[in-house]
């Protein structure tokens, strides 16, 4: 399948090279390994025959790429992968993008592997569908096109599985549990500078003023503030992609906090899914006499014995 997806990509992105449709393309590009992957702009039709890939290890989500390459002269070619969408929307509902300097192609994705397990990736085995939510055209070649089907309700069951096993932990064993992890942190930013979500001009952990600027963590106070902040700043925009723990190299499960996010989200607020589309408010944003009260946190606390 993937053999014959690339194939159609990359005469797709020659075409539309050479007939000027669009001045570059963003990809994936060929590394050392069948496995090295790395999201690359192509600009000639010499760099796409020698470097260009499209195969299972293709996991990077090229939205965020596309903040600066939006801005540059010249429409871009990109190809999304039906979870990559979800992104590319909130990213637009948020301005960050250009859209009408965009031209982009969704192409059919069975899921991705880990790099080092070879195993099928975490997120993609509780992935949101096929569907593409965002696209100029859907790619079709040689009987392998788009699927477009929905998310089954037993995948997403699944989906919430680890977090509501660390929801059943006391306190205190939830607390030794991501202690355990987020001391492996050593701020490197990845998760940070991966993250769609994270989009803003200036962070706030980039502020010279801050004294937490570009530097690992001193202590573990800093370690769990640095995510525990991030967690809070994408609460409502997070479209679950799981860029952060993908590039962690420590590992770090990170995507978890943010899952538990959109769980509390969901069950307080009705289902909601960041990206879905670009016009309507993401239920932090607005706000109705139907709200819940802030009290909801005690209360929620209580009925599953202080454990929330």
């Amino acid at each position: 399948m993937y053999e014959t997806i690339n194939a159609a990509l990359l005469a797709k992105a020659k075409d539309m090279l050479a007939s000027g449709s669009v001045a570059r393309v963003l990809g994936w590009q060929k590394g050392l390994f069948n496995y090295d992957i790395t999201p690359a702009v192509f600009s000639s039709a010499e760099e796409l025959g020698r470097e260009f890939v499209y195969n299972e290890f293709c996991g990077a989500n090229m939205s965020k790429y596309l903040i600066k390459e939006s801005r540059k002269e010249g429409k871009i070619l990109v190809f999304l992968k039906p979870c990559d969408t979800y992104s590319f929307n909130q990213l637009i509902k948020e301005h960050r993008i250009i859209r009408e300097n965009v031209y982009a192609v969704g192409v059919p994705c069975n899921g991705m592997k880990d790099p080092e397990s070879g195993e099928t990736a975490e997120r993609c085995l509780v992935c949101r569908g096929k569907k593409h939510v965002a696209y100029d055209e859907l790619l079709s070649a040689d009987g392998v096109s788009c699927d477009e089907s929905e998310l089954d309700a037993e995948t997403a069951k699944k989906r919430f599985a680890k977090v509501a096993e660390l929801e059943a932990l006391s306190p205190d064993e939830r607390f030794e549990f991501w202690r355990g992890e987020l001391s492996r942190c050593i701020r490197c930013n990845a998760c940070r500078n991966v993250c769609p979500a994270c989009s803003c001009e200036l962070c706030v952990f980039d502020n010279p003023g801050s004294g937490v600027a570009n530097k690992a963590p001193s202590d573990s106070f800093e370690e769990n503030m640095f995510h525990i902040i991030r967690a809070f700043h994408v609460a409502g925009r997070c479209t679950d992609c799981g860029e952060c723990s993908r590039v962690c190299p420590q590992h770090i499960p990170l995507h978890l906090l943010n899952r538990k996010f959109i769980k509390d989200i969901d069950e307080l607020y009705g289902d909601y899914q960041a990206g879905a589309d670009t016009e309507s408010r993401a239920p932090l944003n607005t706000y109705t006499t139907g709200d819940v009260e802030p009290s909801v946190v005690y209360e929620r606390s209580s009925e599953k014995g202080g454990n929330d």
